[in-house]
């Protein structure tokens, strides 16, 4: 990835819950981790302690976490997607890709919630499919080159309004 900020579509529930994912992790979870290390340094030797080990690892991935989500929520789009059976973002497109049919979500994993049912695959705008794919409606053909070199042909189905 080259480090440049890129908009993402975000459906206003999916913000909220990213916003409140956020919230938890900066308040709840840094007081949390921050009890789980100091417990473990109390026990002593921290070369070989691993509970403190454990915790600091913890507390990087929350700490990572909330760098992305703090990016992603500076640089959201919030709103709804146009239903008017053009691939964008947000849409969840039917193709026949090298002649086996996919069902995907075009837009960012950020938009799905994880305690949905659907368990869609997802690509980004940017990925070679999604660039390919942009602008069409159902019916339209085009293909792309994968990043092995191989040309991929795929044949737009359905295009509809992603609905978590």
């Amino acid at each position: 990835m080259s480090g440049q900020i890129t908009e993402t579509w975000l459906t206003q529930e999916a913000f909220d819950r990213r916003a409140a994912e956020l919230a938890q992790l900066e308040g709840e979870g840094r007081s949390e981790i921050a009890k789980r290390i100091e417990a473990a340094r109390e026990e002593g030797d921290l070369k070989e302690n691993g509970g403190y080990h454990a915790a600091k690892e913890e507390q990087g991935k929350i700490e990572a976490r909330i760098r992305v989500l703090t990016e992603l929520l500076r640089h959201a789009k919030v709103g709804e997607p146009a239903e008017d059976g053009v691939i964008a973002s947000g849409t969840v497109v039917t193709a026949q890709v090298m002649g086996d049919e996919e069902v995907f979500l075009l837009g960012s994993r950020e938009i799905v919630d994880e305690d949905a049912a659907d368990d869609l695959d997802v690509y980004s705008e940017g990925s070679p499919l999604g660039e390919a794919i942009l602008g069409l409606r159902a019916g339209d053909k085009t293909s792309y080159i994968a990043p092995n070199g191989r040309e991929i042909t795929v044949k737009i189905d359905k295009v509809e309004t992603y609905r978590p």
